[in-house]
């Protein structure tokens, strides 16, 4: 077919209007996901009158940090197609090693943080060379990382909490700027750091491209095996501040900190619209899934529910989340794929009125 049958603006616009669909629907579903939050707000205002006290949503947001910090580097990992089970127990061995090198050891505590934070970063660094190089599935990567982490902080600890902390963290933890505390107000510059890096770099635009379709992020040039480490990378970096950030609360390295972390974390980055299967979510909507987690557990205990059904309201959290996630992306693909026909019929329209007249379309085969 002659060029000028074409209709060369066609196949940018019919990929604009995938773009454009999958924002405005990640757009309704993070307001969507914020109508939730606000409806079981005013429900448990409703129950309870102590929930809409200043010390309670202050409480809400801080005993959210942790697990924020530890979804945002989760999500880098979801987003590339894979995942990350080993963040609570890379947590807790960077709790008990920053602690143990300075009191043990006799480090400066500057020293013992930043091999904390190293340590993390080696743990993504080995769990995404064994996904990449050596081929294995990350579930069973990341296990056998969380099994071996978990290990050496028993180890090294003996089982046993190690404290005094470093005053440092003492002190960081009471900080407070503007009458908000240090802790909420990092834990919002790591998202919006990390809402930056995803949607502004390059190395983010190779994250979704990864996640979305390996085979064509390859062709198009993307190396994405180092994409993939990358993203392993910061979640291991996020795992240890987590730990660091939990030493700082309970003002002790503890090994048995992060037990059961990583289910907590997954379901807080799908709930927030992050696909299991990589290549679609944002960072907003992650910490808008932290704070609906944190508003159930803030229910639990307002409410007096006996500490056992925690593990049933988890679990049946988990199962809401997994089930989301199945819906929203088939929703999502039906949704592309009545966009993508609808682009290619008025394609198709457009070249039929641009062939010249006198000439048949079977001159053009």
């Amino acid at each position: 077919m002659d060029a000028h049958v074409k209709s060369p603006g066609r196949p940018g616009l019919l990929t604009k209007v995938r773009s454009g669909n999958r924002r405005i629907f990640e757009a309704l579903q993070s307001l969507g996901l914020l109508a939730v939050i606000v409806l079981v707000g005013l429900l448990l205002s409703i129950a309870t009158p102590v929930f809409f006290t200043r010390i309670n949503i202050e409480n809400l947001f801080y005993s959210s940090t942790i697990v924020a910090v530890l979804a945002i580097g989760e999500a880098f990992v979801i987003l590339v197609g894979a995942i990350d089970l080993s963040v609570g127990a890379v947590l807790a061995l960077s709790s008990v090693l920053c602690v143990g090198f300075t009191l043990n050891q006799n480090f400066p505590v500057w020293f013992s943080i930043l091999v904390a934070l190293g340590l993390g970063a080696l743990t993504g660094l080995i769990n995404g060379l064994a996904v990449t190089r050596l081929k294995i599935p990350a579930l069973i990567a990341t296990l056998a990382m969380m099994s071996i982490a978990r290990g050496v902080a028993f180890i090294y600890s003996g089982g046993r909490n190690i404290a005094p902390v470093p005053s440092i963290f003492v002190d960081v933890q009471a900080m407070r700027l503007l009458g908000i505390p240090v802790v909420i107000l990092f834990t919002l510059l790591v998202g919006l750091f990390s809402h930056f890096v995803l949607s502004s770099t390059r190395f983010g635009r190779s994250i979704y491209a990864t996640g979305g379709n390996p085979l064509a992020a390859r062709l198009s040039g993307i190396r994405t095996d180092q994409i993939i480490l990358g993203a392993y990378v910061i979640s291991g970096i996020t795992a240890a501040t987590g730990g660091l950030m939990i030493t700082a609360r309970l003002e002790a390295g503890a090994a048995t900190a992060g037990f059961g972390a990583e289910l907590t974390v997954i379901s807080a980055v799908v709930i927030g619209g992050v696909s299991l299967s990589g290549g679609e979510g944002k960072i907003g909507g992650v910490l808008l899934g932290v704070l609906l987690l944190g508003l159930v557990q803030n229910a639990i205990n307002l409410l007096n529910v006996p500490p056992n059904y925690d593990y049933v309201v988890s679990g049946l959290v988990i199962a809401a989340a997994a089930g989301l996630d199945v819906f929203r992306r088939s929703f999502t693909e039906a949704a592309l794929r009545r966009r993508s026909i609808l682009g290619k019929r008025e394609a198709k329209g457009a070249s039929d009125q641009s062939e010249p007249v006198g000439k048949t379309r079977m001159e053009y085969r």
